[in-house]
């Protein structure tokens, strides 16, 4: 890649002014003459020339809240498709990056934390880059994990290495993963050892220092002390606890004493059960065993010393939930026991033994089922409507499906608001008006008209502070009280092991925690009776999912030993108001997979009990994962949907056979993906699925037999079919979707798709102000009358500075709706280059417009910062594709319910944004537009792409340019006289089309517009047929087609 010309530049402007930058230069200067522009050349939107929202910036400048001894946080965080990729930490020029060993570990420390593999050091004089996936050391020295170190003069020569990385084109093809890992440990395995070490002083400490405890007091003790620092210290990092409050401990003794005493101010200030060491009203399972208990100074004090910087690798507030609960999966598989002579020993459990370890669900894994049970779940409701809705996992392990759940909820109220309440909000209505209270989950009750005028300011105040959201610096966020309320209303969970219980609360209480502060924090104590957490006590619950109180019917002389064990569970006792409603609309998550013979050995009474009670469990050496199924469907109510990964062993394995024959005359089934060889979790060979069910019986279901599991992973590449539910009958299940496979390999391997014959696939304008350049038509002449959303008002406009703009609902099939949408243009061309047309020209050619732009200019000199400013202050922020424009080209909405593509021939409009993407064909093309445009608007080619491409909610699929590029095209044989006879009909089929979809615009009696309605349906089809002859499809092959578009 060849430099661009903008670093030499830099470069130049640098040598220039080197000795005032080693001087004078402070850190923010760098930034905006060095190393933003050095970036912009790499290919990142730095200064968000797209206008995107907070969330969706490629580029984005990290708040130095606070810093932790010498640490804070890095300058920059680049980002693509929502996915943090690196961190960049710039530097003043007085910091020796090359010798520097601070700033190495800072950068290294960040990273790692937030499980990034590369991140960069820079002042632009030097630039460096760290590899950080291996733990970092504080006296590491600099040049450790250092992959490169280029000073500015080597800028030139080495630009290659640097654009391989770090271009956005580079990081977009997976460069930054393409490194192979060097030896060491991943964060997650270097803190799950940490928290292990910890385990082992606490429990030999505390056995020491109180020799009477039992085993489960022990475990218990352990685990609770771990749990209560790391969510201080998390909130410290997160600013909601003030700095290194653990750390003050570490002078004077008495530690565990001082240590409790901040255990007992975060009960007065979160509530949550956590922190619970009292009885209560409605609370009385308190904690009794920690406040009495003792440990010794000199344990707590290196636990408490290896959590801060220098000493601690971590970033707590950067290290993602997943990882967390990664971690404390694998803390979890093993146990503390005391043997006789009180001696401690940490050791696996049984089934976890027997199992061959943990296996932590992945995170893309977890996401998918969570968006197609509780996402499906969601669709088309209003939060009041959500609130109803009970989300479980009946083996929660550490948390993650239900974090994942929550997440899923946050974000949706939080997007829903936004589209729904902000409008409003920003549109000047009160918080009390009946349009606000009417879209909240909760309104509140309106005082009478013979109510007190303090009522009535009461009730107003209560209003306001009642909105489930607030604008913090620019940007919407669901206050504390609401997450708690959806926490509270939504999220359930049940796990055998009270440890598991544990984590999964405090992973949960976290995550209400995100995003605030101690000054918000300290707002909801000032402002309410209420503490800042939930108590989870009620949606969290320790019991066995699969055995309730009735086992003593069958087995009356358990003992207490033995039901220990067990831990029996009555749900309809434990979640009586669910039950009332007739039971749960959402059972995720990854039941546990053990084979019934290995389960004899240490839980035969179990056993026993699934023969005895449960379907699934009648025949062979069946897997628990199969009760865990028959038990989830029966928790839904009538319309719940349940959504599992499992092992696919059930498809064929005779013990599989009740399962299967259950699902199939439930008529259950509403979702298969089947990985076949691919595997889902590390370290162990299991073949797996996910598996989607309904309560409602369903006649058909989707089946998704997934090859490459990547391609799945990054793209939703997958073969796709509908399978008739009585083809899922009790015998064997060997789904095929049959000859679509075979064609769409066969539709894959055609040597030449759309990227081939276009020379430019590309994107609309960016002007940078829309409510000033975009105006509405109202009149049309030589100068016409516009509306002006920027001056709110009609203006008076030349015509022929306008052009026609094509928003993404504007292009349908064949046409181009003109809604009257033009765009001021201040383009010409000068040979083949678009330029800008001078200020001079400007007030000589087009006086209105110049003057327009002129009224609206201070709005204009704010784009992007101000960049804007100068003599071209009324030029597009981004001016790449500017000229594009101008030319004849494929026009094709990038969000779809189905591909459909519009021919711009005369050049009339320009494309709107990324909203529309552009094709020109090369000048060598084999074939032209209207050929083309007809294979596009095809139900074959609509086909191949919604399989190739990514489905979003609600039925849309993208066709972005990588989607799109890869489409196949048919070329012609023109020495074969019945290959140009094809040809010929398709031209002559799609200008009947593209005319009929004129005429369809002009004409204007309902019976005309049914008439060409009708014919551009029998020519649809004549093209659809022509397609299927071109591309030489069977019958049988056209039929899976014809399925697929139904």
């Amino acid at each position: 890649m060849a430099v661009p010309e903008k670093i030499l530049e830099l470069v130049e402007k640098f040598e220039l002014v080197i000795d005032k930058y080693k001087s004078s230069y402070k850190e923010e200067e760098i930034k905006i003459e060095f190393i933003n522009p050095f970036f912009e050349a790499l290919g990142w939107d730095v200064r968000n020339k797209s206008n995107n929202p907070p969330d969706q910036r490629e580029v984005r400048f990290e708040d130095t809240l606070r810093s932790e001894g010498e640490t804070q946080r890095p300058d920059y965080s680049f980002w693509l498709d929502r996915e943090r990729k690196f961190f960049l930490d710039a530097k003043k020029p007085s910091v020796n990056i090359e010798g520097g060993i601070i700033p190495a570990f800072q950068i290294k420390r960040y990273a790692y934390s937030s499980t990034l593999p590369l991140a960069i050091v820079t002042d632009f004089e030097e630039f460096a880059v760290y590899d950080c996936r291996i733990k970092p050391f504080k006296f590491d020295k600099p040049q450790k994990s250092r992959l490169l170190l280029i000073k500015y003069y080597e800028y030139e020569k080495r630009w290659d290495e640097i654009a391989s990385l770090f271009s956005k084109e580079a990081v977009q093809r997976g460069s930054l993963g393409s490194i192979p890992p060097p030896k060491g440990k991943k964060v997650d395995d270097a803190l799950l050892e940490d928290i292990s070490d910890w385990r082992n002083a606490l429990a030999a400490s505390i056995t020491k220092m109180n020799p009477e405890i039992s085993q489960k007091s022990l475990n218990y003790a352990v685990q609770m002390t771990i749990d209560r620092i790391l969510f201080l210290r998390i909130c410290e990092d997160r600013s909601i606890e003030d700095s290194e409050r653990l750390k003050g401990l570490l002078d004077g003794d008495d530690v565990y004493k001082r240590l409790f005493e901040l255990f007992e101010e975060a009960d007065k200030r979160y509530n949550s059960g956590l922190f619970h060491f009292h009885p209560e009203e409605e609370r009385n399972n308190f904690d009794a065993i920690t406040p009495s208990i003792k440990i010794e100074d000199n344990v707590l004090k290196n636990i408490i010393q290896s959590l801060y910087y220098p000493d601690s690798p971590y970033v707590f507030s950067e290290i993602p939930a997943d990882i967390l609960g990664h971690v404390y999966e694998q803390f979890l598989g093993k146990v503390i026991q005391l043997d006789e002579s009180h001696k401690v020993s940490v050791v696996e459990k049984p089934e976890v033994r027997k199992a061959g370890g943990v296996y932590y669900t992945p995170s893309y894994i977890v996401d998918y089922i969570v968006k197609n049970t509780v996402g499906k779940l969601l669709e088309g409701k209003t939060p009041k409507e959500a609130s109803d809705l009970r989300i479980l996992d009946p083996a929660c392990g550490s948390g993650s499906f239900l974090i994942v759940a929550y997440q899923h909820l946050l974000d949706w109220h939080l997007d829903w608001y936004k589209a729904h309440l902000v409008p409003l909000l920003d549109a000047g209505e009160k918080p009390t008006s009946n349009g606000v209270q009417n879209l909240l989950p909760s309104p509140i009750e309106r005082p009478g008209k013979n109510a007190r005028s303090r009522s009535k300011k009461i009730w107003e105040r209560a209003s306001v502070a009642t909105l489930p959201i607030e604008e913090r610096a620019g940007e919407w966020h669901l206050k504390t009280a609401e997450r708690k309320r959806i926490l509270l209303n939504n999220i359930y969970g049940v796990d055998i092991d009270t440890q598991a219980v544990e984590v999964t609360k405090l992973s949960l209480l976290l995550k209400v925690l995100e995003g605030e502060n101690k000054a918000t924090i300290t707002d909801l104590n000032m402002y309410s009776d209420e503490r800042a957490l939930p108590d989870l006590g009620n949606n969290i619950k320790c019991g066995n999912s699969l055995i309730g109180w009735d086992i003593l019917e069958d087995k009356p002389d358990l003992s207490q030993e033995e039901l220990e064990r067990i831990n029996p569970f009555i749900w309809e006792d434990e979640f009586k108001e669910v039950f009332a409603k007739g039971g749960f609309d959402a059972v995720i998550g990854n039941p546990p997979y053990i084979r019934i013979q290995m389960m004899k050995e240490w839980a035969p009474v179990e056993v026993e009990f699934y023969k005895e009670h449960y379907t699934v469990a009648k025949k062979g050496n069946y897997d628990v994962y199969v009760v865990f199924v028959e038990k989830g469907l029966a928790l839904l109510n009538e319309s719940g949907r349940l959504g599992f990964i499992l092992p696919n062993k059930f498809f064929n394995a005779q013990y599989g056979s009740p399962l299967r024959s259950l699902l199939s005359n439930g008529k259950n089934l509403d979702e298969i993906v089947n990985f076949g060889h691919g595997q889902i979790f590390c370290g162990v060979t299991t073949y797996t699925c996910l598996i989607f069910l309904n309560k409602m019986p369903k006649d058909s279901f989707k089946y998704t037999y997934v090859e490459d599991l990547n391609s799945w992973k990054e793209d939703a590449l997958s073969i796709t079919g509908e399978i008739q539910a009585k083809n899922a009958a009790c015998a064997e299940w060997n789904f095929i979707v049959g000859k679509g496979s075979d064609l769409f390999d066969r539709l894959s391997k055609m040597p030449v798709k759309l990227g081939d014959v276009a020379e430019r696939v590309f994107q609309g304008i960016i002007p940078g102000m829309d409510a000033v350049y975009s105006i509405k038509l109202i009149g049309e002449d030589d100068i016409v009358i516009c509306y002006s959303r920027a001056l709110s008002k009609d203006i008076q406009i030349e015509s022929k500075i306008l052009r026609k703009i094509a928003s993404g609902s504007q292009v349908k099939a064949y046409t181009i709706v003109d809604d009257k949408s033009r765009v001021i243009y201040p383009y010409h061309f000068e040979g083949d280059n678009c330029v800008l047309i001078l200020p001079d020209k400007m007030k000589q050619d087009f006086p209105l417009a110049y003057d327009y732009l002129q009224k609206t200019r201070d709005l204009l000199d704010k784009r992007d910062r101000g960049s804007a400013k100068g003599a071209q202050w009324y030029r597009y922020i981004r001016t790449q594709n500017i000229g594009l424009q101008a030319y004849p080209k494929l026009a094709i909405p990038r969000l779809v319910h189905r591909l459909c593509a519009a021919y711009d021939a005369n050049a009339d409009f320009c494309l709107d944004n990324v909203d529309v993407g552009g094709v020109i064909l090369s000048e060598n093309s084999p074939v032209g537009y209207i050929y083309i445009l007809g294979l596009l608007n095809s139900k074959l080619l609509n086909y191949y792409f919604k399989i190739n491409s990514v489905h979003f909610r609600g039925g849309f699929f993208s066709a972005n340019r990588q989607y799109i590029e890869r489409l196949p095209i048919r070329t012609i044989d023109f020495s074969d006289p019945q290959d140009v006879t094809r040809h010929d009909k398709m031209v002559s089929l799609v200008e009947t089309m593209l005319d009929l979809h004129k005429q369809l615009q002009e004409v204007g009696t309902p019976h005309e517009k049914t008439r060409i309605q009708n014919q551009i349906g029998y020519t649809d089809k004549q093209i659809d047929a022509l397609v299927y002859e071109l591309y030489d499809l069977t019958e049988e092959e056209i039929a899976i087609v014809e399925e697929s578009t139904k």
